[in-house]
């Protein structure tokens, strides 16, 4: 899929089309079956260029100088991210980020209109959303929304817009901000140019994408193969 294709409008947004996210090509089991073993890189990446900020300001969590830096290229509707943050991503944060040896930042990378929505609902405060959240809350609104997923991006009756209003209520928000954070056009630019240019310049193409150190990794990751990645570059 090119570049231009995944650009989101604010009129997709708010029609609250479902579209299957383009994660990477393989089912969760397949996956999950050689997740143990250590992970192959893709190649080199730019690292110095890739810590540079964008647009948007960093989702970051872990020591600035930490000797390992971790940047995740996701998308909120991807079950595969999903599948890394709700059973790997909190043992490795108190394994390696709590500890001051990983940095890790999540970055934007939608492939639909669904996932635009949930990223910049993330990036907006629930009360007032002329202001962007801090890292916590970001975090804990991503948790929050991978756990929940298939209950907003595939709901029953196909109403994609109510159940995501109905999921992030829980975390403050009510009709009216919820329409105030999707009709930000400047928030929307960014969350696309954060897209954009992880693809342009990382070449990213695929979710959940990893750089780290240097390289770059496609897949989740389970505790143990990230485990060993991580203890092979202490």
């Amino acid at each position: 899929m090119q570049m231009n294709d995944m650009t989101m409008t604010r009129r997709a947004l708010l029609g609250g089309v479902a579209v299957t996210a383009l994660c990477l090509a393989l089912p969760l089991g397949a996956s999950q079956a050689f997740a143990q073993e250590m992970p192959e890189s893709q190649g080199d990446v730019d690292m110095a260029a890739a810590l540079k900020p964008g647009a948007l300001p960093e989702m970051t969590l872990g020591d600035e100088k930490a000797p390992i830096q971790v940047i995740e290229y996701m998308s909120m509707t991807c079950p595969h991210c999903a599948n890394f943050h709700n059973k790997t991503f909190d043992a490795i944060k108190t394994k390696y980020v709590d500890t001051g040896k990983v940095r890790f930042i999540i970055r934007e990378f939608p492939f639909d209109p669904v996932a635009t929505a949930a990223f910049m609902l993330a990036r907006c405060n629930p009360q007032d959303t002329k202001q962007l959240s801090a890292p916590q809350q970001y975090f804990a609104m991503v948790s929050m929304l991978f756990k929940q997923q298939r209950a907003w991006a595939a709901p029953a009756d196909n109403n994609v817009r109510n159940a995501l209003l109905q999921s992030v209520k829980l975390a403050g928000y009510s009709q009216q901000t919820f329409e105030s954070c999707l009709t930000n056009q400047k928030l929307l630019d960014d969350v696309n140019g954060t897209a954009k240019r992880g693809a342009d310049e990382f070449g990213v193409n695929s979710t959940p994408t990893f750089l780290i150190n240097g390289k770059k990794y496609s897949g989740d990751m389970s505790v143990e193969s990230m485990s060993k990645l991580f203890d092979s570059l202490a």
